[in-house]
């Protein structure tokens, strides 16, 4: 049976009290018994000197030296020889009983020392008794004998038994008292764990497997102090609810850009897919039309193909699977893209700013040539003719600058699908909006960040990727192109 925890905490309380109180009782009950015993033993000795001073002066019973009597119920035996004789004391003055000669062979056997032994007397209960050697006279003579003096344990007995049940009484007092106690303090204590465990509760019943959770609740400040149990247990509740509404308005937010990008990359497709079966329509209805039907249909394939190209190229990189590591060139591939850039778009000047020694940088070689041309691109299709482009190449990285009239206000152009304003392009074919997307995701593939700063006449894109060891000098610090 699974006992609550505080079941388990009041009954460990009420186990602890018990077992102290049991202890101490125990420990005062044997303190008392021995102290009484002690006051015993004292008067068990006064006893003897007081019968061994009567036997002397042939006066049993009477009063011993200083006129002291013996207390009632003394115990005396003297034994001498074959003489066994002895008696107890009444009540009353005069007053004895005869002890029986099963008695006195009981006594007889006991230590001839100077300590005091408990005894039970066969017809007169448990004794206190000490045994003194003397020499008395007997048959006309002296013989060596031993009177024996003893008190009752009746007293002791007794108190020892009456404290013993008060003792018990108050033990089990003690548990109701404490049981009680416990169970009222350790609810009061444990209230604040009832309200973490129903804030979790609150917040295991909320629907999150699918849409978007909002704000999950949180337990106030006074339960996460970090100084308490209760409080370190609250705080970690809060830094776990934190971690699981972060992690679920992220994935909120995934699967919101999947479906956008479902229904972009459909859309992105359905235009060539058009487009091609119109002209299939027109070349099957109009035969002289087959020729530029068919340089249609090419066209509008090769721009299926790329845009399926970069979307599995972004599906792979989201995947995380990992890409090449070796060192590249860096301004090799800048110069190279210069180049090809300035076939393109030779109604733009092209610059390339790179250091004395080439830079190098770790990553796959064929992806880092795709970063550079889709950046240019971008400075080529959404810039005016004569604008400036600058590749500036330095140490674990590269930048594209240029004068044109920069990105809208509010545009994230590293989004999927993501185009500027149609006044901006000055190319036919602006493509799918996955340019500067793929350079995102191929720099942080490689472990790199990309970042913009985009005014109306200055627009910079810095690349920063992880450096390798520099490799032989390259061409001058500065050319034009």
């Amino acid at each position: 049976m699974k006992l609550t925890l505080t079941t388990r905490l009041v009954v460990t309380a009420v186990v602890l009290v018990v077992g102290v109180s049991s202890v101490i009782a125990v420990l005062t009950t044997v303190a008392m018994k021995s102290y009484l015993t002690s006051r015993l033993d004292q008067d068990v000795r006064r006893s003897v000197r007081i019968f061994a001073a009567q036997a002397d002066t042939d006066q049993p019973g009477g009063p011993g030296p200083g006129g002291r009597y013996q207390p009632p119920r003394t115990l005396n035996a003297v034994i001498v020889g074959d003489r066994r004789e002895g008696q107890v004391l009444g009540d009353t003055p005069g007053a004895q009983s005869t002890l029986s000669t099963r008695a006195l062979a009981r006594l007889a056997e006991l230590p001839r020392d100077q300590a005091v032994h408990g005894v039970s007397v066969p017809g007169h209960g448990s004794y206190r008794v000490a045994i003194r050697e003397v020499e008395l006279a007997s048959g006309g003579g002296v013989a060596s004998g031993v009177l024996v003096t003893g008190l009752p344990t009746t007293d002791v007995d007794a108190a020892t038994s009456s404290l013993i049940r008060w003792e018990i009484a108050l033990v089990l007092l003690g548990l109701l008292a404490a049981a009680a106690t416990g169970l009222l303090l350790v609810r009061r204590q444990l209230r604040p764990l009832r309200d973490v465990a129903a804030t979790a509760h609150s917040v295991a019943d909320l629907p999150l497997a699918t849409g978007d959770i909002g704000t999950l609740e949180r337990l106030p400040a006074g339960l996460t102090d970090e100084r308490t149990e209760v409080g370190q247990v609250g705080a970690a509740l809060n830094t776990l609810l934190e971690h699981v509404e972060s992690s679920l308005a992220a994935r909120h937010r995934s699967e919101q850009q999947v479906r956008q990008f479902v229904a972009d990359a459909s859309h992105e497709l359905r235009t060539p897919l058009t487009t091609i079966r119109g002209y299939t329509e027109l070349a099957r209805a109009r035969p002289e039309t087959v020729a530029t039907a068919l340089a249609k249909v090419e066209e509008e394939s090769g721009r299926m193909t790329t845009l399926v190209e970069d979307l599995l190229l972004l599906a792979r990189l989201d995947s995380g699977r990992p890409l090449d590591a070796e060192p590249v060139d860096l301004t090799r591939l800048a110069f190279e893209a210069v180049v090809d850039a300035q076939v393109l778009a030779p109604d733009h000047a092209w610059v390339v700013a790179a250091p004395d020694e080439p830079v190098e940088v770790t990553g796959d070689e064929l992806r880092l040539h795709q970063v550079v041309t889709n950046l240019l691109t971008n400075a080529r299709r959404y810039t005016p003719p004569g604008t400036v482009v600058t590749v500036a190449v330095t140490d674990g990285g590269l930048s594209v600058h240029d004068d044109g009239p920069g990105f809208p206000a509010g545009l994230d152009p590293f989004e999927r699908f993501v185009r500027g304003d149609a006044s901006r392009s000055h190319d036919a074919d602006t493509g799918a909006g996955l340019g500067l997307a793929l350079v995102k995701a191929i720099v942080g593939a490689h472990g790199g960040s990309v970042s913009l700063a985009s005014v109306p006449g200055s627009t910079t894109i810095t690349v920063a990727l992880p450096p390798a060891r520099p490799v032989a000098v390259r061409p001058p610090t500065r050319i034009g192109v």
